[in-house]
């Protein structure tokens, strides 16, 4: 039985997306009269979705208070919210290799997915300004379903839909958050050593695969066997 469906990580795996979190992020904190960041540091906040990023960012630490004030972390959301949104993502571009690459497998008869820890909202805009919204049939955000990485209910939601087996489907990114969602889902992955892991090698969280750049993505699926 052969590969049918990969589904992707978005930031750290497509797209190098810190550029614009740190701004939006600095903007908040300036709203709020609190410290600054910098892009080392949310390098290595990124992988849990906005609100523990914003937590982290507030924090300015990984392991974020856990006393925050629910006031402050709602206000820091609707600020961060606003600056990501009316600031654009200029700064947001794609790795090299990920356009040609996901052409290729689209035209070999693939499908593609994304399954990001981002917000919902912010992530159609962002495949449509790099060109790659229509080379995706799903796209599954940080908020649309009740969990997110690495809890597996993406990847079964998925693989339920187009009714596939365990074994159809990969899952590729750069944070242990999608092997570990990978692993829980029982599926293939492949870890990204370019991305935002917190520091982490992303072979510490055993893939099955471990690439340094995307386009060699396209050897792996070929010779994947099930």
């Amino acid at each position: 039985m052969s590969l049918r469906y990969i589904a992707f990580d978005l930031d750290g795996t497509l797209v190098d997306s810190v550029p614009d979190l740190t701004q939006a992020l600095q903007m908040m904190l300036a709203d709020l009269d609190r410290p600054t960041v910098s892009v080392a540091e949310v390098t290595g906040w990124i992988g849990n979705g906005a609100d523990i990023m914003i937590r982290r960012a507030l924090s300015r630490a990984h392991a974020h208070d856990p006393d925050l004030d629910p006031s402050l972390v709602a206000q820091a959301r609707e600020r961060f919210n606003f600056h990501y949104e009316n600031n654009g993502h200029e700064k947001t571009v794609l790795y090299a290799g990920v356009k040609d690459t996901l052409n290729h497998l689209h035209q070999q008869g693939y499908q593609l997915g994304v399954v990001t820890n981002k917000p919902y909202a912010f992530v159609p805009a962002i495949l449509a300004d790099l060109g790659l919204a229509e080379l995706f049939t799903d796209v599954i955000g940080g908020d649309t379903l009740s969990t997110s990485k690495p809890d597996p209910e993406g990847l079964h939601l998925l693989r339920d839909k187009h009714e596939l087996t365990n074994a159809q489907m990969l899952m590729v990114g750069d944070s242990k958050n999608d092997i570990l969602a990978a692993h829980n889902a029982a599926i293939a992955s492949v870890g990204l050593t370019y991305g935002y892991n917190y520091g982490e090698p992303i072979s510490d969280s055993r893939p099955t695969y471990v690439l340094d750049h995307f386009s060699e993505l396209v050897s792996v699926v070929t010779n994947h066997t099930v």
